[in-house]
């Protein structure tokens, strides 16, 4: 049986099921799949059983992933577990944990074990490892799909829920076509990729797998945010998922221009999922997709080949047979590129990337296949190049473009052979492809993964309401406090009882009425803070905010469940000789317990 994690986690916090029997249900699936090539290293067990059984004694409702199951791709950084890239030679013992991962434990979540990869994240087929191939489940003839082929395989099999991987030219969208999963592919920044080997570091993104888009949401909520340690991250706010909007517009490729490489099979599941996408009442655009194709063979023919050299050419110099052959092929081309050939090509993509912007002009987004065929690992082997490139036909100019991307399950051709597509928006716009694309993998009635289980129901998502803006309130304002009053005098209505990320501080302040003072800090060294959700008509927010005296201020908060709003923030020299309750989890604990002393 394959869970997601929203169920996952729902039996967590009904006591239905606890953290530790989850995680050994997992060691117990790897055990019974019985693939040594989906992990390069697993954690071992009783270490993982120890921390499930730490975090059963703390208060599910703080924690958005609390005792969810992930494995990582091994070229990201894990405490504890080497960090290999899919070569040996290159191997290292991480001094702590990426970002990304460090944020992810913070909200509950328990690493098991390192993925398998293309070497150095080299490749979208997932067979240029020493480690081994996985088993594709869903059809095993297939390649797996790569780079992150071994975190796409385990979220499929139902190994765990939620996996982690990196995405440079479609290795987090490729793999998850090939596994019938979702793959999410964040604007660039969104995520730190502090902790991660580099493939091109200007470009590198990490990307998430999972079985619904709910669940790959759930996790870009609690890893997005800037990062002081990452010079390439961006701090860009995470919009929350809305309802499906009533008039979508999404673009399509002018006529003929599509490529499928004789695949016909897949030229008529596109078409049904153009079809598909209409009777859910969008409005399909054509656009011209040729300066796409032209960024993409940037990629690959142009000087970003010089940022993999850069990573290995040590390794190169001092041991070539180290690296596997195709890998070496690809990348030793790195060095023989120049200055002149760097800035030519910047400033062709600059221009591309003007392009891409009026290309998107009106529209939501726009749709493609994932990958314009699918081949079996014999195929790959003896062609290891050019079919690789044929698989990034619809990914290699994403990231060279700053687009976000959505892959998403569509169809399964008769001989068994996994179809998916891929949205595609300018960068800032994850919440807004979560928002559709959930709607479409639901009416697919597609089975989830390879297990042939059915997609749960949706959840319910607010739908967007431009006339009020929400507000976050932590201390006096809340229902029944001191200041309440005030959103009450301004209409104000009380949206709902929710709680931060796992990434803040609450202080009591010394100040009449007694107020609380919440700070952001360092992923992991942070709690949940309770807060309730006000709605505030335009005229009324800026009324509120204006009262707000210092130290207190508004600022943006994020939500455990990766929305984000505005709400009360304290400025850092205020908390200075300030009592720290951030054990109590709220204010409104604090006091009522201050009162009964």
């Amino acid at each position: 049986m394959t869970e997601t994690v929203a169920a996952i986690s729902a039996a967590h916090r009904a006591g239905t099921m606890t953290p530790a029997q989850t995680i050994a249900r997992s060691y117990q699936r790897i055990r019974d799949h019985n693939d040594p090539a989906i992990f390069i290293s697993l954690r071992d067990e009783k270490d993982a059983l120890a921390e499930a059984e730490r975090l059963a004694r703390k208060d599910p409702r703080q924690l958005p992933l609390y005792g969810v199951p992930v494995a990582v791709k091994d070229n990201i950084d894990v405490q504890g577990l080497p960090t290999t890239a899919a070569c040996p030679a290159f191997s290292y013992m991480p001094a702590r944990d990426a970002t990304a991962v460090a944020r992810l434990r913070a909200a509950g979540a328990i690493i098991i074990g390192k993925t398998n990869l293309d070497q150095f994240a080299t490749g979208l087929v997932g067979v240029r490892s020493p480690y081994g191939i996985p088993k594709n489940p869903v059809r095993d003839d297939l390649v797996p799909g790569g780079s992150s082929s071994g975190s796409a395989v385990a979220v499929s099999t139902g190994l765990v829920p939620l996996s982690l991987g990196t995405d440079t030219a479609g290795s987090g969208r490729v793999p998850a076509m090939l596994n019938n999963i979702v793959g999410l592919k964040p604007s660039l920044g969104l995520i730190s990729t502090e902790g991660v080997v580099p493939a091109c570091r200007t470009l590198d993104c990490i990307s998430v797998f999972s079985l619904t888009v709910d669940d790959a949401m759930a996790a870009l909520g609690v890893m997005a945010g800037p990062d002081g340690a990452d010079p390439f991250s961006r701090n860009r706010p995470l919009a929350s998922m809305t309802a499906f909007p009533a008039r979508l517009k999404l673009g399509i490729p002018w006529s003929g221009q599509l490529i499928f490489f004789g695949d016909r099979e897949f030229e008529k599941a596109y078409s049904e999922a153009l079809k598909r996408w209409e009777a859910l009442g969008a409005d399909l655009v054509a656009f011209d997709l040729e300066p796409f194709y032209e960024t993409a063979r940037l990629l690959y023919e142009g000087p970003w080949v010089a940022e993999r050299y850069l990573v290995i050419r040590d390794l190169l110099a001092s041991s070539p047979e180290a690296i596997h052959p195709v890998t070496r092929e690809i990348t030793a081309a790195g060095a023989r590129l120049t200055a002149a050939d760097t800035f030519s090509a910047l400033y062709r993509l600059q221009a591309l990337r003007r392009v891409a912007e009026r290309a998107f002009a009106g529209l939501d987004a726009i749709v493609l296949p994932t990958a314009p065929t699918v081949y079996s690992t014999a195929q790959v082997l003896a062609n290891p190049v050019e079919l690789n490139s044929r698989l990034g036909t619809y990914t290699n100019f994403v990231n060279l473009l700053d687009l976000c991307g959505l892959a998403l399950p569509a169809s399964m051709r008769a001989d068994g052979a996994p179809f998916g597509i891929t949205l595609l928006a300018p960068a800032g716009c994850d919440g807004a492809l979560a928002s559709i694309g959930r709607l479409f993998h639901a009416d697919t009635g597609l089975p989830i993964g390879s297990q042939s289980l059915r997609q749960p129901p949706l959840a319910a998502v607010p739908a967007a309401n431009g006339d009020e803006i929400p507000i976050a309130v932590v201390g006096a304002h809340l229902s029944g406090m001191a200041l309440n009053g005030e959103l009450q005098a301004l209409d104000a209505r009380l949206l709902e009882e929710t709680a931060t990320a796992p990434d803040y501080r609450l202080y009591a302040l010394d100040t009449t009425p007694p107020k609380p003072g919440m700070l952001r800090v360092e992923p992991g060294m942070g709690t949940s803070i309770k807060l309730e959700l006000w709605a505030l008509s335009p005229a009324a927010f800026g009324k509120f905010v204006a009262a707000i005296p210092p130290p207190l201020s508004i600022g943006t908060i994020r939500l455990r469940d990766g929305r984000e709003a505005k709400g009360f923030i304290v400025e850092p020299a205020a908390i200075n000789g300030a009592r720290d309750i951030s054990a109590y989890g709220g204010w409104r604990v604090f006091m009522e317990e201050k009162a009964a002393v």
